[in-house]
């Protein structure tokens, strides 16, 4: 690793950095991400249960809030019950947008880091290869060690910038596609109680 980093010349450094940011980006998004985090299975008809035997107060109200995502939602739609479908879905719908923000923490710096990698590997390129032209130039084409090195340090940046490129990419639109997900189940959860409350369905199921 310490050969192929000094191969490579000083924009690995760079590259290396990238590649340990997206790391450990996409290990904790694996973690916050689980859906039995964000959208715990039968909340809604646990909820359900407490409403049925007036047993949602303010305590419970919190903790709820405090529970999940999907709880802050249904807390947030509970809370304004009294004003009708139209006040809890509004509502539940700002509380949702500000999860939302929060699902989608370290995603751009995760795009980010996707686009930048393969543009650093062309940028030590781009030296590697001025320097081979700089020792023909200078000493014509009779140095092999030296322009072997330049060659090397070109080819190495660009192989390794695309390498963490591409599964950073990959991974970007999976958390892309599970936060859309994620955002999809809380809405219909969420809608569903909202019609249970006002008379729209007649039970709920988890």
């Amino acid at each position: 690793m310490i050969d192929l980093l000094k191969a490579g010349g000083w924009i690995m450094f760079p590259i290396l950095l990238c590649s340990v940011a997206a790391f450990v980006i996409c290990i904790e998004r694996s973690w916050t991400l689980r859906r039995t985090r964000i959208t715990p299975k039968h909340l809604v008809a646990q909820v359900w249960g407490w409403i049925k035997n007036n047993q949602l107060d303010r305590a419970r109200l919190k903790k709820l809030k405090a529970s999940s995502p999907l709880g802050e939602i249904l807390a947030a739609g509970l809370v304004n019950h009294a004003h009708g479908r139209a006040i809890m879905k509004e509502s539940i719908h700002e509380a949702g947008r500000l999860i939302v923000i929060n699902l989608e923490k370290y995603l751009n710096t995760l795009g980010t880091i996707a686009q930048i990698t393969p543009l650093l590997g062309l940028l030590g390129t781009v030296i590697g290869m001025i320097r081979v032209f700089t020792v023909i130039t200078v000493q014509g084409t009779g140095d092999s060690g030296a322009l072997a090195h330049g060659i090397s340090e070109a080819l190495i940046t660009t192989a390794t910038g695309l390498i963490i490129a591409i599964p950073t990419l990959i991974f970007h639109r999976h958390f892309e596609r599970r936060v859309d997900e994620l955002v999809a189940e809380m809405e219909r959860e969420a809608l569903k109680m909202v019609e249970v409350l006002n008379g729209e369905r007649e039970t709920l199921k988890g």
